[in-house]
């Protein structure tokens, strides 16, 4: 049985794709990279920036954070907006709650732009707690999100749910099993071959597997 939730953010529970990839898209074109085509940046969404930085465009360490300032010129005053929930996701957070769950979101997102967009949308009670990582680097890596998290609430009965391979392996780091879901931006086969212990297809089959 299932104790504590842990939520990613980006792809599980709102869609943001269109706020990171153009985002993306502008901090590449300021540093001589074209990037026209948004749907080559979905692999954005998600896991870390500056090691997506690195990876797509081959840059260094040094271009790689300089990127990552730049897309945050964009993601803070427009790229924020560009979202919505999935739809039935937010309820279903409710509802674990109702059951007794701890439910909590744990993102490689910046701690304070998770808060801004649940805020926006009325829905920063759902959660017993949001974190993320820092602009400064701090838990810039999902296992540390969720180790902290698990340091806070406890391991027993801990289970990830997350769209990308970075979630079933950060999760998988903390000794925490993952739960992947489809809707978000995984490659085809990316979340079996990370090792998540089951792929849902929509939110009724999660909130199943979730309550048991």
């Amino acid at each position: 049985m299932y104790r504590m939730i842990l939520f990613d953010f980006d792809g599980t529970l709102f869609d943001t794709g269109e706020g990171v990839t153009k985002s993306v898209r502008y901090a590449a074109r300021a540093f001589g990279f074209p990037a026209e085509d948004l749907s080559e940046l979905r692999c954005f969404v998600g896991p870390p920036l500056k090691d997506m930085f690195r990876k797509k465009f081959g840059v260094d360490e040094d271009t790689a954070r300089a990127m990552v300032e730049k897309y945050r010129e964009r993601y803070a005053d427009v790229g924020l907006r560009e979202c919505a929930p999935y739809p039935g996701i937010l309820e279903l957070a409710g509802r674990l709650r109702t059951a007794g769950k701890t439910v909590a979101v744990a993102t490689g997102k910046p701690t304070v732009s998770a808060n801004a967009i649940l805020a926006a949308y009325g829905m920063e009670d759902r959660f017993d707690a949001v974190l993320g990582s820092e602009f400064d680097g701090t838990r810039s890596q999902k296992s540390e999100v969720v180790a902290e998290l698990l340091s806070r609430f406890g391991a027993t009965g801990a289970v990830m749910v997350g769209d990308r391979d970075n979630d079933v392996l950060g999760a998988g780091a903390c000794n925490v099993p993952c739960i992947g879901v489809s809707w978000g931006y995984a490659e085809p086969g990316e979340l079996e071959k990370a090792g998540a212990i089951r792929v849902v297809r929509d939110v009724m089959e999660l909130e199943r597997v979730l309550l048991g």
